[in-house]
């Protein structure tokens, strides 16, 4: 419990049935010690006991609420990507209420979990805790603060950068079968996720103008992606399901949920080892820096939100680098002749002056 100044104004800090409360005074530092001794003497003669009785709403009867009005509506793969953070979540917190959760109860959770599986998945699920509570707080079930807020979530190491080869991606490619190999071109040449091609409709591909629209992103913003002319024929290749919207389809009609099991028997086949479906969009920034392209251009392909995202990319353009530098060099011999020594000195200061301008 404290008092502390943030701006202007003061602040009051205190915690209720182990749930931490702020409140905002105001200028005065001396209201705000008055203020929080009479918090203190209230929690003591328990006025605060009675506080979010309207709220004996059970964590698992929520989640299965979140799920049914948000998961299911809006994340179409949400058993694959979450069915499993979320089952953990129920089986770790059952029987809370939702003020019950707090920050070290969140805490424990995550040193529980971390026993069993890595730092990043440990984060997922704390990400997916947090993402509840919000719709909570949103739909007025929970008046609190969000308990995971207070919780530091363990830094994770993405330092690992896997892409193909040429001759790694031909291997691949021959070994390819059916609508996996179109995918897979879309994937090497666009950068879109699995999500995203997975998800694609006839409608999304502009043919006329060789543009694919992607209206629903991991980053909730429109995309429009170039498509060359390897994609276009590939997609072109495909035949259309005549009652399915969907490019990527079984023979009912309903869009592919996964390709998984036919990606990994190419990857055996090919004698590719060490190897995830989402590093093919590794492996189409890696090739752009590569081949000469800048990195701003690179994270406008990706989609990524910063630069900072596309940098993990730069050491790999540490040749291109070195060949601009020998063009910058080239240009410099047109200046400095080989007679350089018999210039004047005012005569050199104007010759390297307009390499500038």
């Amino acid at each position: 419990m404290g008092v502390y100044l943030k701006g202007d104004n003061w602040y009051i800090d205190y915690y209720v049935n182990g749930r931490r409360k702020r409140e905002k005074i105001g200028p005065s530092k001396t209201l705000a010690e008055v203020v929080l001794k009479k918090r203190k003497v209230e929690i003591a003669e328990g006025k605060f006991l009675d506080i979010r009785k309207e709220e004996k709403i059970k964590f698992e009867d929520f989640v299965d609420e979140y799920i049914e009005v948000y998961l299911k509506p809006n994340c179409k793969s949400w058993e694959k990507s979450e069915l499993h953070n979320i089952k953990h979540l129920k089986s770790f917190f059952s029987g809370k209420l939702l003020y019950e959760i707090t920050p070290l109860l969140v805490e424990r959770f995550k040193i529980e979990r971390s026993k069993h599986v890595s730092p990043a998945t440990t984060n997922r699920a704390l990400m997916r805790l947090k993402a509840i509570f919000n719709k909570a707080i949103a739909w007025k079930k929970y008046s609190g603060d969000n308990p995971v807020r207070e919780v530091n979530f363990f830094k994770e190491d993405n330092s690992r950068l896997r892409y193909l080869e040429k001759e790694e991606i031909v291997k691949l490619l021959l070994k390819c079968r059916g609508r996996l190999k179109a995918i897979v071109i879309a994937a090497l040449n666009t950068g879109m996720r699995r999500g995203e091609i997975l998800g694609l409709k006839w409608h999304d591909i502009d043919f006329r103008r060789n543009i694919i629209y992607l209206l629903k992103t991991k980053n909730n913003e429109k995309r429009e992606i170039p498509m060359n002319e390897a994609v276009r024929t590939a997609l072109i290749k495909i035949h259309k399901h005549p009652e399915s919207p969907y490019i990527f389809c079984d023979k009912s009609g309903r869009p592919f949920y996964s390709v998984r099991t036919s990606f990994f028997t190419a990857l055996k086949k090919a004698g590719i080892i060490g190897f995830r479906f989402h590093d093919l969009r590794h492996t189409f920034a890696s090739h752009l820096v590569m081949a000469g392209v800048d990195l701003n251009t690179v994270r406008e392909l990706m989609g990524h939100k910063s630069l900072e995202m596309t940098l993990r990319y730069s050491h790999l353009s540490q040749d291109h680098k070195k060949r601009a530098v020998d063009i910058l060099g080239q240009r410099m011999d047109t200046i400095w002749t080989p007679s350089i020594t018999e210039k004047k000195p005012e005569e050199i200061t104007h010759s390297v002056s307009a390499l500038y301008k």
